[in-house]
């Protein structure tokens, strides 16, 4: 039987190529982490109110409301989601590939799979329920800004 098909030659063959694609990718990534200094400066003028930031800033003076200092708390957060679910389906590729026909482990990373979509949809009809019920019985009745509602 041909040595490659081995568990022990397996392994140590997997572990040769995983290290092989680690240095290609820190090689060919190293430019782009080198020169990244104009990304710099722009991620500066944007953090510093420049051209089009994506979020206010949130300042001491009473100019933003409440209203949305809690809007940029929840994007800031569901982005911190999105970032945690990634790394779950990763990871939980990863697992699966590196199984090796092992059933237990293909299980396993298949359920973390399952439960990674299944926190995704949790997430996104919490937050579909959260902007529903702010916006039409918040804000539309004038709660957060100031006004009173009559009916």
């Amino acid at each position: 039987m041909d040595s490659c098909l081995r568990g022990n030659d397996n392994k140590e063959l997997m572990t040769k190529y995983f290290k092989k694609t680690i240095y290609l990718i820190v090689i060919l990534a190293w430019p782009y982490i080198v020169l990244a200094a104009p990304a710099f400066d722009k991620l500066k003028e944007i953090g510093e109110g420049g051209s089009n930031p994506p979020y206010q800033a949130i300042d001491t003076n009473g100019t933003n409301s409440l209203a949305g200092i809690v809007g940029i708390v929840i994007q800031a957060f569901l982005g911190l989601l999105g970032v945690i679910f990634l790394v779950y389906m990763i990871y939980a590729g990863y697992a699966w590939m590196t199984a090796q026909g092992d059933e237990e482990k293909v299980t396993k990373a298949k359920d973390t799979i399952q439960r990674a979509i299944i926190g995704l949809i949790i997430i996104i009809a919490a937050y579909a329920i959260s902007y529903f019920v702010l916006q039409k019985l918040v804000f539309d009745r004038g709660i957060l800004n100031g006004s009173t509602y009559a009916s």
